[in-house]
């Protein structure tokens, strides 16, 4: 099973139990939120059982709200998956656990990876959106000229910190402290790809693997990434 999480709904319970408290006393109900309180008649001879009954009711039903919100949203805080592909010359130049660990100490999860030297077919396959640009045959070739180290990484946020991680496409331009800002030069011999969106890494994790490929784990370290302990 795939590790969820949802920060904002254990954000939203938690303010959701911080704002609303019920308390009775002296025979009367009292409702606190966001630091208001409102007091009610007195129930017994002022009120009928069925109108406290039906206040209880209302009352109680925030907290089942509540948990219905915090299902629903961790099912869609579920961990995202990127593709990510050390190039021939970061494998040459020997950088593949440098690049490994950057993403490692980031705390996201390595769950397929594997050496291969592509052939040129696949290499079109895997720049098909470039096609029709100029350096299209230039960069099929340079892709295929040497083993490529693929790997799938998951974590919260992955597809576009991990583009971070990576740096901008010329390592000119890339920040220090990022990979081509720190391993690169040149925008020929980038080191490194990654997918630049959702779809592009579903496509290219489903073009470089097959899906028994992939594994799903919890890793020992996830609650301390993620808060969930």
């Amino acid at each position: 099973m795939r590790y969820q999480i949802c920060r904002s709904a254990r954000t939203l319970l938690s303010a959701a139990s911080k704002q609303t408290s019920r308390s009775f006393s002296g025979g009367r109900a009292t409702v606190s939120c966001r630091g208001k309180v409102s007091s009610l008649a007195s129930y017994g001879a002022s009120e009928s059982g069925n109108t406290f009954r039906s206040w209880i009711s209302g009352t109680l039903a925030l907290p089942s709200t509540v948990f219905m919100l915090q299902e629903q949203e961790a099912c869609a805080a579920e961990m995202e998956r990127t593709f990510i592909a050390i190039k021939p010359d970061g494998v040459q130049r020997g950088l593949i656990s440098e690049i490994i660990s950057r993403f490692e100490c980031k705390g996201y999860k390595l769950v397929a990876i594997k050496i291969l030297v592509p052939s040129k077919e696949f290499a079109q396959k895997h720049y098909h959106n470039l096609k029709e640009r100029p350096f299209f045959n230039g960069l099929c070739e340079f892709l295929s000229s040497g083993p490529v180290m693929a790997m799938v990484w998951e974590g919260e946020g992955v597809i576009k910190y991990g583009r971070k991680l990576i740096g901008a496409t010329d390592p000119q331009k890339s920040e220090p402290g990022t990979i081509r800002g720190d391993l690169a030069v040149v925008v020929e011999r980038n080191i490194i790809h990654g997918s630049d969106g959702p779809e592009t890494a579903k496509d290219e994790i489903n073009l470089w693997f097959k899906p028994d490929d992939l594994v799903s784990y919890t890793s020992n370290s996830e609650n301390w990434i993620y808060g969930n302990n």
